[in-house]
C-alpha cells in the first residue's frame, strides 16, 4: 500500500513538533535534533519536519511503497508522466535507507519516489540526494549544502 509522503522544513522544530502533534493528535515516530516524523494511517502519509532546509516551507511531497514491486508500478507512472528522472539507487538519508528516484512537477515542486529498507543511525551524508536535487537545479531539506549563516545546521 502506498503512502503520501510530505516534507516540511522549519524554523523551530520543538514548536513545530508541538503543533503537528496536536494537529495530527499522535506524537511523532521519530525524533532526532533536527529531525522528526509522523507515519500516520489517517490519513495515510509519512508527514517529516527537518531544520535541513535552506527556508521554512514545503520541501519535497512524495510517494512511498512497501515493496519493490510497487516501487516498480510507481517509477513506470514516473516515465509516464514525463520530465527529467534523477535516479538516486540506494541512499541514506532522513535517518532511513531507501531506495528512491525524484521528478520535478510542472510547477516546479520535487516529488520523490522511495522504498525505505530500513533505519540509519544518521541523517545520512547527502550523496546521491545531493547529486539528485542539484541536477534538478532545487535545495533539497534531505542534505542539502547549507549556506554558513547557518553552521550550526550543516547537513553533509
Amino acid at each position: 500500500m502506498k503512502r503520501l509522503h510530505v516534507h516540511v522544513s522549519v524554523d523551530d522544530l520543538s514548536r513545530s513538533i508541538g503543533f503537528y502533534s496536536a494537529l495530527f493528535a499522535s506524537q511523532p515516530s521519530v525524533v532526532k535534533s533536527d529531525y522528526a516524523k509522523w507515519m500516520l494511517e489517517d490519513p495515510r502519509v509519512n508527514f517529516a519536519i527537518s531544520t535541513r532546509g535552506r527556508t521554512p516551507g514545503l520541501d519535497h511531497l512524495g510517494i512511498q511503497v512497501e515493496t519493490d514491486d510497487e516501487l516498480q508500478e510507481v517509477y513506470t507512472r514516473l516515465r509516464e508522466a514525463g520530465g527529467e528522472i534523477i535516479d538516486q539507487g540506494q541512499t541514506a538519508c532522513c535517518y532511513a535507507k531507501s531506495e528512491k528516484s525524484w521528478i520535478d512537477d510542472p510547477a516546479g515542486i520535487a516529488w520523490e519516489t522511495f522504498h525505505t529498507t530500513g533505519e540509519s543511525t544518521d541523517y545520512g551524508d547527502g550523496s546521491g540526494e545531493n547529486r539528485a536535487r542539484v541536477a534538478n537545479e532545487k535545495p533539497s531539506a534531505c542534505c542539502a549544502p547549507q549556506t554558513a549563516a547557518k553552521p550550526s545546521q550543516v547537513c553533509c
